[in-house]
């Protein structure tokens, strides 16, 4: 299967924005480059396209493939058929119909994807009406397809058996219209890489953004149209309700125009989509709705990954609002007058063409096996969670919902165990655990010394300002001392009392300050005693890590 999401590791921040929006879990795969960084590469077999992650990702790591380089330089000369999704009117709506006179003018022959979903419409009725479909999923989303193969295989037995509109469009192309051109589609949609990987009928898928950005970098100026006229000459007749099937519920309305009591249930968007799958696939098939119509982007493929402009929802809405409306009307020219069934559209195909011919099967992947506690209770002790409280955390720093999802992708060798939060600083500076723990060890000692030392030098500082006060005071009294003696020449008895008090005062003050200074000497020693444990500490971890390094290059060596 060729890759069409893409990663470019140098761009790569390791931010795991790409995994908290992915809605496949096995579709990343999380890797430590020889220079310590962080990169989150795709594995192909296990992507689903969506292009969520291609949003997701700001720093521009992320981007898709299609076959514009190998079909452009050949446009010419092939003389392809072009198979235009009808979300390029909501898309582009004053520019779409100047694209494909553009096409015609290459000689190519342009088809409106809505035709291929009229007919996937019709399909489904007729194959109701026979008894050979049940309660289905749609499957007109390419994305949804493969999520149910790769992780839901259960599933596909729910997939509708009807071809998607593109799928129905290319056999009406090829079959009925006996073309043996190459068949291209133009699409919005990324995962339609997947039609040409799988079915024979279709050559080429190319993106309306990469077209942008082909007639850009060739120069090639398109005129505008109307935006408000929504009828096109197509090389075939212009497709009717079908054109809505690239909105959300667009599938559901093409049904209940026909069965308007019909239980069908409708979602769009990675974060309801997927989830509500899983549910779908754990309850009764009493609640199972007939039809359980989804696509994976939100707001359908008028806001598919590969739109190529910023037009905003209500913009989309404004323009599917006037295109349902002009599709209604088209639908009024060819609707007899006992309703469906015999319409003249539906009456047209249930003469010309063959149910069967639109029937398509699916290739269901072996899902991976999930590991039990025994085998993820090391990997939990990797990441440095070693209790149910930690193991319950479930951050998503990681990208992941909970622990164990994170813990399950390690064990499947998806992801490492430094890219849980907990190690993750240690894993940015490229340290193995057992080197961090020794570190840590001497950083705490390290901390205590300085502890230490800032408690001496506070010590000191007390200590200090009593110093400077007693040696004042010592000063003061010995002044008094050779005031009072030249005061006093000839000393009686009173003058003699008077001068020991003075003189025992001064002893005292001296006593004092010899406490003083020893107390300063004792924490000059102690902070002497600390900087040298530290010189110690530091020493050891340039030692820790130095064998570390030296391990590193003998194992690169080997």
């Amino acid at each position: 299967m060729s890759q069409i999401v893409t990663v470019n590791t140098d761009k790569c921040e390791g931010c795991n924005s790409c995994l908290r929006s992915c809605p496949a879990p096995e579709a990343n795969i999380v890797k430590k480059l020889d220079d310590g960084r962080f990169v989150i590469d795709i594995k192909p077999d296990k992507c689903i396209a969506c292009g969520e992650c291609i949003g997701a990702c700001k720093a521009g790591a992320r981007d898709y493939k299609d076959d514009i380089d190998s079909f452009m330089p050949h446009i010419n000369t092939k003389k392809a058929v072009i198979l235009v999704s009808p979300a390029i009117q909501s898309i582009l709506p004053s520019k779409w119909k100047g694209i494909l006179d553009w096409f015609t003018q290459q000689g190519c022959m342009v088809v409106d994807i809505s035709v291929g979903a009229d007919i996937c419409t019709w399909a489904h009725l007729r194959a109701a009406d026979q008894g050979t479909v049940g309660k289905v999923i749609s499957s007109q989303c390419a994305s949804v397809v493969k999520y149910i193969e790769l992780y839901k295989p259960k599933l596909v037995q729910s997939l509708s058996p009807i071809q998607d509109p593109v799928g129905c469009a290319a056999i009406y192309v090829r079959k009925y219209l006996r073309r043996s051109n190459p068949i291209v589609v133009l699409s919005p949609c990324i995962a339609m890489k997947f039609a040409a990987d799988e079915n024979d009928d279709i050559d080429y898928v190319i993106t309306i953004k990469r077209l942008l950005e082909y007639f850009d970098k060739k120069k090639i100026s398109i005129p505008e149209n109307d935006p408000n006229d929504y009828e096109y000459s197509f090389s075939e007749p212009q497709g009717q309700l079908g054109t809505i099937y690239s909105r959300p519920g667009g599938l559901a309305e093409n049904i209940w125009s026909h069965v308007p009591d019909a239980n069908i249930s409708c979602s769009d968007g990675v974060y309801r989509v997927y989830p509500q799958l899983n549910i779908y696939a754990k309850m009764s098939e009493a609640k199972q709705p007939e039809i359980f119509d989804v696509l994976s982007c939100g707001h359908g493929c008028n806001m598919g990954p590969a739109c190529g402009n910023k037009n905003s929802l209500f913009d989309v809405m404004a323009s599917m609002r006037a295109i349902e409306a002009a599709s209604r009307g088209r639908v009024k020219k060819n609707t007899g007058i006992i309703g469906r069934g015999d319409d003249k559209l539906f009456k047209k195909y249930d003469d010309e063409l063959s149910l069967v011919d639109f029937i398509r099967n699916y290739k269901p992947a072996m899902p991976t096996s999930a590991p039990g506690i025994t085998q993820l209770t090391p990997i939990f002790e990797e990441m440095g969670l070693n209790t149910e409280a930690e193991r319950s955390r479930d951050c998503r720093a990681c990208g992941f919902n909970t622990c164990r999802e994170m813990a399950t992708a390690i064990y499947r060798g998806l992801n490492i165990p430094e890219n849980c939060i907990r190690n993750v600083k240690t894993a940015s500076s490229g340290i193995d655990k057992k080197t961090a723990d020794e570190c840590l060890e001497r950083s705490a000692k390290m901390t205590e010394s300085i502890s230490n030392i800032s408690d001496g030098m506070k010590n000191i500082g007390d200590t200090s300002a009593s110093i400077s006060e007693r040696t004042a005071t010592v000063k003061d009294l010995l002044e008094n001392v050779v005031e009072f003696c030249n005061d006093n020449p000839t000393m009686d008895s009173d003058s003699v009392s008077q001068l020991i008090s003075i003189l025992e005062t001064t002893i005292s003050a001296l006593g004092a300050l010899d406490e003083n200074v020893a107390a300063a000497n004792e924490n000059s020693d102690s902070i002497i005693k600390a900087i040298a444990d530290i010189t110690t500490f530091i020493d050891d971890i340039e030692k820790t890590l130095g064998k570390t390094e030296e391990n590193k290059k003998s194992n690169t060596k080997k």
